[in-house]
């Protein structure tokens, strides 16, 4: 794919993420392409429907967070960059919010939008807390899968913009039993 081509996408795609989640996913695709600066066309020649669309949106979204973990930590100490990431997951987690009933409606058609997003996001929850244990800055008892357990139970009972200031809390509670203090 050309340069600006991919570029045109990108911005599609993060165009359709702010536009699904302020005006639901029956927002007219025309008001995508215009928040994204490209023509109609464009928009339909990447996404000739409005599933495929959303399909790409949300595994978009999948990798952007699951990408995040290594330059995160590159960037932080283990630990910062754990608490930063369960950030990024609650963004995520909000956006998906604005599309699972567009998602199920996909997997119904027998298409699968997860595909593999569980085991991409385990791996990122893996490589950091792999990183914090080797800090000797989290516990050694706590597994992976319970932390991803956790942020899934947050995102359920705290899903949505209205109730992000509860997530938060609920992360640092959740990442504060995680850390060893000296």
């Amino acid at each position: 794919m050309r340069a600006d081509a991919r570029r045109n996408r990108e911005k599609i795609l993060t165009a359709a993420v702010r536009v699904f989640t302020t005006e639901g996913l029956d927002a007219h695709l025309e008001r995508i392409a215009k928040e994204a600066g490209v023509g109609s066309a464009t928009l339909y020649r990447n996404f000739p429907t409005r599933e495929v669309l959303i399909e790409a949106v949300y595994r978009n979204e999948v990798a952007h967070l699951c990408d995040a973990a290594p330059a995160l930590l590159a960037q932080k100490p283990p630990v910062e960059a754990l608490r930063a990431w369960t950030r990024l997951f609650l963004d995520y987690v909000t956006a998906k919010y604005g599309m699972i009933d567009a998602l199920r409606a996909i997997a119904a058609t027998g298409s699968n939008p997860y595909g593999h997003s569980r085991e991409m996001i385990q791996a990122a929850i893996t490589s950091l807390m792999d990183a914090c244990t080797a800090a000797g800055a989290i516990r050694t008892d706590i597994r992976p899968t319970d932390i991803s357990a956790a942020l899934e139970g947050i995102a359920l009972t705290s899903a949505g913009a209205e109730h992000r200031q509860q997530a938060e809390r609920l992360l640092d509670l959740t990442l504060d039993g995680l850390t060893i203090r000296p």
